[in-house]
């Protein structure tokens, strides 16, 4: 029988007791060892596994134990212990005869699982002895950079730039983190946290979307919105159309959201006219306001044709300041 040293790799983001048949007949077979105690040096031990934590040399402890007994487990820690797996591999190709040496995986990270990371990492930092600064901050205090975080992903999606939309988006989730976080010290009968946020999300989304998760006929995509907006409806009681609209939002966007409100609800409401305002600023906002309607008419969006517009003429500003 060939000797085998079997590096037994884990992810340290699920149970420690969760591994598969062929790294649970592994450890109940042969001689475990591992650098430190753990949750899963306990979980293989109380499935009735000889495992000994290693005070010394990792490798000249595996091979004698391969000398022994054949064969040797070694259960890797939560960084994969890969200066371990390197060191051994020196050793045994130039040593070919001690050993061979195989990787197997006892379990792997589910997607999503940095996201587990994420929320450990905020957790420490907003917690005693964390960061200052995130510790001092407030969902008020933070409105600010969500806005900002959010418009940098805006600009890379629109610069088509998707390395930077991956980082911009990373900076996003952060703020929604701490937010999460910090509402785990609000008092008791208000407090939530990351789980109740992302729960919320899980249970809308399978609510309005049941030819997805409840087998309803999926239709045309305009029958699909058309149940999403009923389905809306009858979760949120509201008094108005306009109900649930950001009203912080750049203001040429806000008017053709509420104006596609209104007209989702056919209701037809005439615009000011600009001529009757009793101010300038009344008859501007009047004017800009029919100039979304007619942007909303042509299928436009109006504040992203002011934003083209506007990046235009600042490159022409720059391209003039160059001479």
């Amino acid at each position: 029988m060939t000797a085998r040293i079997v590096l037994l790799v884990t992810s340290p983001r699920l149970p420690a007791g969760l591994l598969t048949s062929a790294a649970w007949d592994v450890v109940r077979q042969h001689p475990v060892l591992a650098g430190a105690e753990s949750e899963l040096t306990t979980a293989v031990r109380q499935a009735g596994a000889d495992v000994t934590v290693v005070d010394g040399p990792a490798t000249q402890a595996l091979l004698d134990t391969v000398a022994a007994h054949g064969t040797a487990v070694w259960l890797a820690g939560p960084a994969g212990d890969e200066s371990l797996a390197r060191e051994l591999g020196l050793r045994l190709a130039r040593e070919p005869g001690l050993a061979e040496m195989e990787l197997m995986y006892g379990s792997w990270d589910p997607p999503g699982a940095r996201l587990l990371d994420a929320v450990a990492v905020l957790d420490r930092l907003a917690s005693p002895g964390g960061d200052p600064w995130k510790r001092a901050q407030t969902h008020r205090s933070l409105a600010g950079y969500l806005l900002e975080e959010s418009y940098e992903a805006y600009d890379a999606i629109s610069a088509d730039d998707t390395d930077a939309l991956r980082e911009e988006l990373g900076d996003v989730l952060l703020q929604v983190v701490l937010h999460a976080r910090l509402a785990e010290e609000l008092p008791e009968g208000e407090r939530w946290s990351i789980d109740d946020v992302a729960g919320g999300l899980v249970d809308k989304m399978i609510r309005r979307n049941p030819h997805v998760f409840a087998g309803a006929e999926a239709g045309t995509l305009e029958e699909i919105t058309a149940n999403w907006e009923r389905i809306k409806r009858a979760e949120k009681a509201r008094d108005s159309v306009l109900d649930g609209v950001a009203l912080s939002q750049p203001a040429l966007s806000l008017a053709a959201q509420i104006l596609d409100r209104a007209a989702r609800a056919n209701l037809t409401i005439p615009l000011p006219p600009p001529g009757d305002q009793a101010d300038e600023e009344e008859r501007l906002g009047a004017t800009l306001l029919t100039l979304v309607a007619e942007a909303r008419k042509a299928a436009l969006d109006p504040e992203a044709a002011l934003r083209r517009a506007t990046l235009a003429h600042a490159e022409t500003i720059r391209a003039a300041e160059r001479g």
